[in-house]
């Protein structure tokens, strides 16, 4: 280059978040570049049914255009559109963790089954304006996503299309998950995906990133703290005086990581005598499934082998329908974990009938629950819950034991931040209510003196 010529100018990147703007569900974020466009989560929408109609509208780009996808975790929030996407036509590679590739195929074949059962079930009734009623991906379409996963180690380079150059770190959360730290166009952008809690007994602790141009932040938990209280013990008194009634203690768990966090604090429990003859039950196939991953998976998470093979052998497990429905039954005291951790489908949805209307059990609420699930309404304290279209009475106790959490809460996610030796540019707020978004917002404008924003959903930035 001679001395009268220009610096070659740099390529112009943007990003525009398509998901999880504005709310805590449908994780899209999309980075384009000369013709290239990567996509960071590729989420579903859940909850209310204004967001779940966002899954049938076509995406803002063609999937056919879209030239990979990273992924940060295995929640079905951050991959449960993945096979739609390869329906519509996305044939490049899917990059994660291999852990996170293992926990997505029980996801995600377990969401294919669902939307299926879903379509049937409405076909059978003819409770759909459409017809026939069809699910929105299948089990092929799951089949095909599954086997575009390619995974790298955390703390290795990876490269990805238009040259741009990938790390993952350890996010904490569930097994699996990482923040993603990509560097593209001479521009460094951080997606913190979900991150998790600091001195969890299961899971790492979130590894600290020392530098990014941009970071792009979740905000769960950004308006509130999880109380700092024994998990182990929270739920002793919760069970404690539901047994004292006669009654069952029935929990709703995200099968991949809140199930696993129950069985060990309740072996915890079982291990000093304090849940004397109570059966446990773990009545979700997924969640058995996943609980199995801990073995696969020793460096992904703090737990012994000793430990983690004692917390599974002391539940009963009942992957067969028959075993369940026995469960449902029974009225003796017993402590059921069940999936889905929203009470948006799966096998809790039974027991939620069964046991809801009896003033005697107790439901154990441990987690975030999107505005528009049962969970949510269930959290919320309302009277009657909707169930295979029947209004069920939630005369049950409620114990809302937010520690159980595994999301970082605000007071976490600035103790993340902190982590930067070189602070961000600018900072996009995403995956959050719009009030617990905006006040991450203003602390880290106050506490950090960080640009930061919150997008509205499909919003375009330039880089």
């Amino acid at each position: 280059m001679s001395s009268g010529d220009s610096p070659a100018r740099k390529a112009e990147l943007t990003f525009r978040s398509l998901g999880a703007a504005s709310t805590v569900t449908g994780s899209k974020h999309l980075l384009e570049s000369d013709g290239t466009r990567i996509l960071l989560d590729c989420g579903l929408f859940q909850g209310v049914k204004n967001l779940r109609e966002l899954n049938w509208a076509p995406l803002a780009v063609d999937p056919s255009s879209i030239d990979a996808v990273v992924v940060t975790h295995a929640h079905l929030d951050h991959t449960g559109y993945l096979p739609r996407l390869v329906r519509d036509g996305f044939r490049g590679p899917i990059v994660s963790t291999e852990a996170t590739a293992a926990v997505a195929d029980i996801i995600l074949r377990d969401s294919a089954k669902l939307q299926e059962r879903d379509a049937e079930f409405l076909n059978e009734r003819k409770a759909t304006k459409h017809h026939p009623a069809l699910p929105l991906y299948d089990s092929d379409d799951a089949g095909r996503a599954l086997e575009l996963f390619v995974t790298h180690p955390f703390g290795h380079e990876f490269r990805l299309p238009g040259d741009a150059v990938g790390m993952f770190r350890r996010a904490g959360h569930i097994l699996g998950a990482a923040t993603v730290d990509l560097t593209w166009q001479g521009r460094r952008i951080v997606f913190t995906g979900d991150l998790g809690r600091y001195d969890d007994p299961v899971m790492l602790d979130p590894e600290p990133v020392p530098a990014a141009d941009y970071l792009v932040m979740e905000s769960t938990y950004g308006d509130r703290l999880h109380e700092h209280a024994d998990p182990a013990e929270a739920l002793a008194q919760v069970i404690d005086a539901t047994v004292d009634r006669g009654g069952t203690v029935v929990i709703p768990a995200f099968a991949v990581g809140r199930a696993q966090a129950l069985l060990y604090y309740l072996w915890r429990l079982h291990s000093a005598g304090r849940l004397p003859g109570i059966p446990i039950y773990l009545d979700s196939p997924m969640a058995i499934n996943a609980s199995d991953l801990l073995g696969a998976f020793p460096r992904d998470h703090r737990l012994p082998p000793e430990v983690y093979e004692d917390m599974c052998a002391m539940a009963t497990y009942t992957r067969d329908t028959e075993e369940s429905k026995k469960i449902t039954a029974s009225r003796e005291p017993k402590i059921v974990i069940s999936a889905s951790g929203m009470a948006t489908g799966g096998r809790i949805l039974h027991h939620l009938k069964a046991f809801a209307p009896d003033s005697r059990n107790t439901i154990i609420v441990t987690g975030y629950q999107v505005p528009g699930t049962r969970g949510r309404s269930i959290a919320a304290g309302e009277p009657y819950v909707k169930i295979h279209g029947e209004w069920i009475p939630v005369n049950a106790h409620v114990a809302n034991l937010q520690m159980l959490s595994a999301h970082a809460d605000a007071d976490e996610l600035l103790r993340w931040a902190h982590g930067f030796a070189i602070a961000p540019k600018r900072v996009f707020v995403v995956h959050g209510e719009p009030q617990a978004a905006d006040t991450l917002r203003r602390r880290l404008d106050r506490e950090f003196d960080w640009q930061a924003t919150v997008p509205r959903p499909n919003q375009q930035f330039s880089l």
